[in-house]
């Protein structure tokens, strides 16, 4: 009896569920393990951990559904229960809507892993390498291409935080897509390497974030590799960004090292969203997608007044009406909920069934209650680099037309109008952002709609001023005016900024005069790194700049590059001529200066490509009625003196000048077929020279 005293006295009420469940703790110590087997079955119960919501964590409980912890317990144990539960509602002034920007492979996407883990969003059984890198192709390359959003709940000083986090892209081609986040968020994370110190991309964003008057929290990642340097890296933001780094916070994302810190800095030092929530409702489309199933799936974020499952809601841009039959948070799988308020962002589903009804940056508000004025939305994407996109089965020219519209809805940046060809039939002129951006489009048509694609050389759009004073924009040369009509021609240049190690100014600075550049200037940022600053034509730019820069760098150098206007160049139109007759798809608009080398590469590669013929086919290339490279494909011929074996001389001239005759005939009414695959060659090959 005694020991069933002594055991009594152990077990320490601790707190009441909801529920009704009391739960204890056991002081372990006077416990024995054997005693605690012997004790009868109504004495053990009390001990045992509730299964439904009791933890016992270091001798102390948190009951989940009680939303209570036990004193001791810290912030980041307290949040893995609490982010189980992150549908609960918190008042306006516990939200954070915030994003990390940083340059590429600068540990963006493994930081925003370790938040959700640490948040207890994402299960550690679930959780994998990039986690809101849900396309493969991003996988594979390691880069981010979509902005995602998550939801976190986050528990400090023990009051639960609603945290709204949107991931973004660190490419300079995806710069749209980062702009949308900011546009969505009061605050951002600026994640620095502390290896590699301020990139280019690092300066454009941190501008862009400053465009939208976000709170910056400066984060130095990778501090635990060897060659870290967070003392150089922090003298560096403040002389080249100007921003306070006294306390900015030191982390490893890969170790899990001071995540903690960034969670706390983020709800201490990003506002919160301003309450609003009585004003009629105006929501702001950061990004969409379309489901098969469940048409457009538009995600929002709340800037005024409340939206309900049910309601009846008005897009002010395109100007049509649906109901509301769904509504989420992006946690980051949907999650349904019944109700969203001012400073909430999530998606909707309202079986949108034309993509045109729903585009990025419109205004949604409730159709009976609407809003006065629409929400500014976003500038327009200003397509930089232009290419042909054609089915190689012609049949599949209106799933490309589909797949485009659909892709589009996804990324606001892609252009695209319809464009014939005498060679490759039906297609589309699409403009993109970058090389990177075009290369990524191509790759996603062919793995989410099942397309196979022929992609003509990427081009830019030039400007024509004509004799009688009309300006025309082309991106095609077969569009160019005639030369007797067009006074001078017009490319866009733009304005890049090299950021390298002070061993490596020489050889970017001849890629720079290799490229048309004219110097700017140039900044020494420290005493090891330079900023080169360059304008140059962007179509010098779109063939291989930024591989030539990686490879003369030995991979050190970044860059980052601004459209600044349009400048006259003696530009020419270069024509490619195969037995005489023009051929349209491998036109293309040069410089002056290296119309030689391009005509002569073309026409020795299609000299390879073109299959001999019956008769002597020649390949010039031409400005005009000029002929500056040629080549010539030598005939099949039939040996017709392999009869004759002796006699006159005669006989055998007799022979070879009918065979001449006939040649003759041939090469005026012959045509010579180009094979596909000399088109597509051909147009890989333009990609490289140009």
């Amino acid at each position: 009896m005694a020991t069933s005293t002594s055991i009594l006295l152990s077990c320490v009420p601790m707190a009441v569920c909801r529920c009704g469940t009391t739960h204890y703790w056991a002081q372990r110590p006077s416990i024995p393990s054997s005693n605690l087997a012997s004790m009868p079955a109504p004495l053990r119960a009390p001990l045992r951990m509730s299964s439904h919501s009791c933890r016992f964590q270091r001798l102390r409980v948190f009951c989940r559904a009680a939303g209570t912890a036990s004193k001791g317990l810290s912030d980041s144990e307290t949040s893995l229960d609490a982010g189980q539960d992150r549908l609960q509602k918190v008042p306006i002034s516990n939200i954070r809507n915030f994003c990390i920007i940083a340059h590429i492979d600068h540990g963006k996407s493994t930081l925003a892993d370790k938040l959700l883990q640490l948040t207890g969003t994402v299960h550690k059984r679930e959780m994998k390498e990039q986690f809101l890198d849900n396309m493969d192709l991003e996988r594979e390359r390691g880069i981010t291409i979509k902005l995602q959003a998550a939801r976190m709940r986050y528990v400090l000083d023990g009051e639960p935080f609603c945290l709204n986090l949107i991931d973004t892209p660190g490419h300079v081609d995806f710069s749209y897509e980062v702009s949308r986040s900011l546009a969505a968020c009061e605050g951002a994370l600026l994640v620095v390497d502390a290896s590699q110190g301020v990139e280019a991309q690092t300066l454009a964003n941190v501008y862009l974030a400053l465009e939208n008057n976000l709170e910056i929290i400066p984060v130095l990642n990778k501090i635990d590799l060897p060659g870290a340097e967070p003392d150089r890296v922090c003298q560096e933001i403040e002389e080249i960004i100007g921003l306070d780094c006294s306390e900015a916070i030191r982390c490893s994302a890969k170790e899990g090292i001071g995540i903690a810190e960034i969670l706390s800095a983020i709800i201490k030092k990003i506002p919160p969203p301003k309450d609003t929530a009585r004003n009629p409702l105006r929501a702001l489309i950061f990004d969409s997608y379309y489901d098969p199933y469940r048409g457009v799936i538009v995600y929002f974020r709340v800037i005024d007044g409340t939206i309900k499952k049910g309601d009846r809601i008005y897009f002010m841009a395109s100007g049509t009406d649906h109901i509301a039959d769904e509504i989420g948070v992006l946690s980051p799988n949907q999650l349904e909920v019944d109700e969203l308020f001012a400073g909430e962002v999530g998606y909707l589903s309202a079986s949108i069934k034309s993509v045109a009804d729903a585009r990025v940056g419109d205004t949604i508000t409730h159709f009976g209650k609407q809003a006065e004025s629409a929400l500014p939305g976003y500038e327009e994407a200003t397509p930089m680099v232009f290419c042909g996109l054609f089915p190689v089965d012609a049949d599949q020219f209106p799933e490309l037309r589909d797949a485009l519209e659909k892709l589009q809805l996804n990324d606001a940046a892609l252009k695209f109008e319809p464009e014939t060809s005498s060679a490759m039939g039906f297609g589309f002129r699409c403009g993109f952002l970058g090389l990177l951006h075009m290369e990524i489009v191509q790759e996603r048509l062919e793995r989410e709609y099942d397309l196979t694609l022929i992609t003509t050389a990427p081009s830019v759009v030039y400007r024509v001023h004509c004799a009688n004073g009309e300006i025309v924009e082309c991106s095609n040369p077969s569009s160019l005016p005639e030369p007797g009509k067009r006074r001078f021609i017009e490319e866009p240049f733009v304005k890049i900024e090299m950021l390298s190690p002070k061993e490596y100014i020489g050889p970017l600075m001849e890629l720079g005069q290799e490229r048309r550049g004219v110097f700017k200037e140039m900044n020494y940022i420290t005493e090891n790194r330079a900023s080169i600053i360059y304008e140059l034509p962007l179509a010098e730019m779109v063939g291989d700049f930024f591989d030539q820069l990686k490879s003369r760098s030995k991979g050190y150098a970044s860059m980052e590059y601004s459209f600044v206007g349009y400048s006259e160049s003696d530009l020419v139109k270069l024509d490619i001529q195969i037995n005489g007759e023009p051929v349209e798809p491998l036109a293309t608009i040069v410089h002056k200066d290296k119309a030689y080398a391009v005509g002569r590469a073309l026409t020795q590669k299609l000299k390879e490509l073109i299959p001999r013929q019956m008769f002597k086919v020649p390949i010039q290339a031409c400005i005009g009625a000029k002929v500056i490279a040629s080549e010539s494909l030598s005939a099949i011929r039939k040996d017709v003196l392999a009869k004759c074996y002796g006699g006159d001389i005669t006989r055998k001239k007799k022979l070879l000048r009918k065979q001449a005759e006939g040649k003759k005939r041939m090469k005026a009414i012959g045509r010579v077929e180009v094979p596909q695959e000399a088109f597509m060659a051909v147009l890989r090959l333009e990609k490289e020279v140009i």
